[in-house]
């Protein structure tokens, strides 16, 4: 039997507070960081601690991962530069060469293939990494416990479906609250850069706009349905509301 599993990473300002995860089901599923890390460190992490999580069990292991780098490092480039001395043709040291080395140690005698999916393209085993790993940065970020899953349980591929929420039937989600940021005109702008860019990754830019209304206590947020389903899904790593989900966002930029 075949080991099914996503591998993800996550930074927030990359370098950054970071998270990795990997996800086989809502049974099997591990994550974790770091204060400050980068975002490979953070695939590779996910990658390295998935073989680590699997070493007992005598199923091939097929390894979803959005990383280029992260695939070719281990299925490519990695043997070359141990005979190297870890060094790259240029002779330069290779980079994050200590997850290297222990993933180096961790695929001996395993049977694995790594396959190439596209990230944030709804793909339900990468999601549920994703979101997992971005959770992790943002309690670190927050300075918060980290939800760190319950560790490899099962003995052969995922039998559930990860829990997402559904994307939203209607195109866009306005949210209006009074008091919701006690921002300026200024601030709110620094705010919507700080959710595009770092909160929901710089490959899901927020498809709308903050705006201040009536009183400066109050702003209004426009998601289209995919950033609502992805904001949604942080809430629900985190246990909170959108709404909460969202103070929290800005209170941490």
């Amino acid at each position: 039997m075949t080991i099914t599993a996503a591998a993800d990473g996550s930074a927030l300002g990359n370098p950054g507070p970071a998270g990795w995860a990997w996800y086989v089901d809502d049974n099997s599923w591990a994550a974790g960081g770091w204060k400050h890390a980068t975002n490979n460190q953070g695939e590779l992490q996910a990658v390295l601690e998935l073989f680590r999580a699997t070493k007992h069990i005598d199923d091939d292991l097929l390894v979803l991962c959005d990383s280029q780098y992260v695939i070719n490092c281990v299925t490519k480039w990695m043997r070359g530069w141990k005979a190297k001395g870890w060094r790259k043709a240029d002779g330069k040291p290779v980079m994050n060469v200590e997850i290297l080395k222990e993933i180096d140690v961790e695929i001996v005698g395993r049977t694995y293939r790594f396959e190439w999916v596209k990230g944030h393209a709804n793909h339900p085993l990468n999601e549920a990494a994703d979101v997992r790993a971005r959770g992790a940065a943002e309690s670190f970020q927050r300075g918060a416990p980290v939800r760190s899953g319950p560790g490899y349980t099962g003995t052969g591929p995922a039998t559930t479906r990860p829990t997402i929420p559904p994307a939203p039937h209607k195109d866009a989600h306005t949210f209006t609250q009074d008091g919701l940021f006690s921002l300026d005109d200024a601030e709110l702008g620094d705010a919507h850069e700080t959710i595009g860019d770092q909160q929901l990754g710089s490959e899901s830019t927020v498809g709308g706009a903050l705006r201040s209304v009536s009183e400066r206590r109050s702003v209004t947020l426009t998601l289209s349905a995919e950033d609502y389903s992805r904001l949604s899904q942080r809430a629900r790593v985190r246990g909170v509301s959108i709404e909460d989900c969202l103070r929290g966002l800005i209170g941490s930029s």
